[in-house]
């Protein structure tokens, strides 16, 4: 099924309930905090299911047609088709929507390339699987513990109930979960979260370990809205991005939230909760999206940065040409690595091509560690530029206000209102409220810093490098030693 923008926001007007501090929302299609951007992944379906898209998007299997961020990956030609739904997908929004459809939907694609790391549960992951392509589900997923609840001796003393979501009861037909997991972002925009544990959990921990799959508006579950964007971004010229790019990020409440059996994943096993990430190739291939999204994020920063520079002619100056040859090069670096994820992909698992993990995570960690820097060069680059504006665009509308304002605010390079066009593009990307989550944002993408190293740590070959050392060491010795006969080639 290649489901539609229009099909995408009738399934959201399901019953959901969402807050923002205590209002109630239950239509985020035509509420003033959501509509927007509800619209903007509408656009997303329409941009997949349109005709002319069909072959470069999507993939017949059995005589049915999925979205090819479904495609389970067996040649490197299978993983280029998926880079370029990811890329297209990203292209639209800039890479400012992180959880975006082909998110979650690569993670369970890539689990059901290896099942049986599921054991008892392996059907139900593969019923999934099939659940989401042929109904082109929207999921995104909740899969860390509040920070609240990292310290559960506190609430043991108290006598007070643990935060994190945990089955609270095992029933004929399902489980029964309470608490609270963080952080559901897109989730408003969804049809179904998948609730799991990617840090890993005590082996104690047997009834936080449970993973699943929940609608959107299952009984007894909320969504708890950080602070929307968009409801206060109502001029686009204004605020261009939060506009209608803000995906928001929620809490997911749970009171006594029925599970059926089938859309159990993991069940009172601590260790393998966050094992089927790693054992198959989930974490790749979601986060190589998340690659994607980021480069085409990049793309957006250097242009801005450019043109920045040329509003003011500063751009002839060779220091900024520079600075902005080295963001290029960066842009570049990314691109390389994840095209390098292609080039050198492994045959794993059996029978399947997955993107070079080394190579991704390598990735994962650059813009990581990248994006708060790139931003602080494109502050300096706007200098004060940026508050020089008048308060809005409505200067526009007082005829001598109008004629001030293109007189003394034009450049020999720009006209004023496409130069403080520019400047609120930059702002709202840069320094806006909108702009400081994606700061923040982009730190914890993929977990803390630390996460992301001990990614790259597992995934390193340190027998080959250690073997690199000593067989450099093996071949000279000190003054005077007695040579050690070197042992025949094998």
């Amino acid at each position: 099924m290649l489901k539609t923008g229009k099909e995408h926001l009738e399934s959201l007007r399901d019953g959901r309930v969402i807050y923002i501090g205590q209002e109630k929302v239950t239509d985020v299609t035509t509420h003033p905090a959501f509509r927007n951007a509800a619209q903007t992944i509408a656009d997303m379906y329409d941009l997949k299911a349109a005709p002319e898209n069909r072959d470069a998007y999507s993939f017949e299997e059995n005589g049915e047609r999925f979205i090819s961020y479904f495609l389970r990956a067996k040649t490197r030609e299978d993983l280029v088709k998926r880079t370029n739904l990811h890329r297209a997908i990203a292209g639209m929004k800039h890479g400012l929507w992180g959880r975006s459809p082909d998110h979650v939907s690569a993670f369970v694609t890539g689990m059901s390339t290896n099942p049986s790391v599921f054991g008892q549960y392996a059907d139900n992951l593969l019923a999934y699987y099939e659940h989401m392509r042929k109904n082109d589900i929207y999921a995104t997923y909740a899969v860390i513990p509040p920070q609240a609840a990292r310290n559960p001796e506190f609430y043991t003393k108290a006598n007070l109930p643990i935060p994190t979501l945990r089955v609270v009861r095992e029933d004929d037909d399902g489980l029964v979960i309470s608490g609270m997991k963080m952080l559901a972002t897109g989730a408003v925009f969804a049809n179904e979260i998948w609730i799991g544990n990617l840090i890993p959990l005590a082996p104690t921990q047997l009834a936080e370990s449970i993973t699943c799959a929940v609608p959107v508006n299952a009984k007894g579950l909320t969504l708890w809205s950080r602070k929307p964007f968009e409801r206060d971004a109502q001029v686009e010229f204004e605020n261009p991005l939060a506009h209608r790019f803000d995906e928001t990020d929620s809490m997911v409440m749970c009171q006594e939230v029925k599970v059926p059996w089938e859309k159990v994943f993991v069940h009172n096993d601590a260790v393998l909760a966050r094992e089927i990430y790693i054992k198959t190739p989930a974490h790749c291939y979601g986060n190589h999206q998340s690659n994607v999204r980021f480069h085409t994020k990049m793309q957006l920063l250097v242009g801005l940065a450019s043109r920045i520079t040329q509003a003011s002619g500063a751009d002839q100056i060779p220091a900024v040409k520079e600075t902005i040859g080295r963001l290029a090069a960066l842009e570049a670096t990314l691109g390389g690595m994840i095209a390098g994820q292609i080039q050198d992909a492994e045959n794993w698992p059996e029978g399947y091509c997955t993107y070079n993990r080394r190579y991704m995570y390598a990735a994962l960690n650059w813009c990581t560690e990248g994006h708060s820097g790139i931003i602080d060069v494109i502050r300096e680059l706007c200098g004060g530029g940026v508050f020089q504006m008048p308060a809005d665009i409505s200067v526009m509308n007082n005829p001598e206000m109008r004629q001030e304002f293109e007189t003394y605010w034009q450049t020999p390079q720009l006209q004023a209102v496409e130069r403080m066009k520019l400047f609120k593009l930059a702002w709202d990307l840069i320094g806006s409220e909108f702009a400081g989550r994606h700061a923040q944002y982009e730190k914890f993408y993929a977990g803390a810093s630390f996460i992301v190293r001990n990614h790259n740590y597992r995934e390193a070959p340190w027998e080959h490098y250690h073997q690199i050392v000593d067989d450099l060491m093996a071949s000279y010795g000190y003054p005077g030693q007695v040579a050690v006969p070197k042992k025949a080639a094998a």
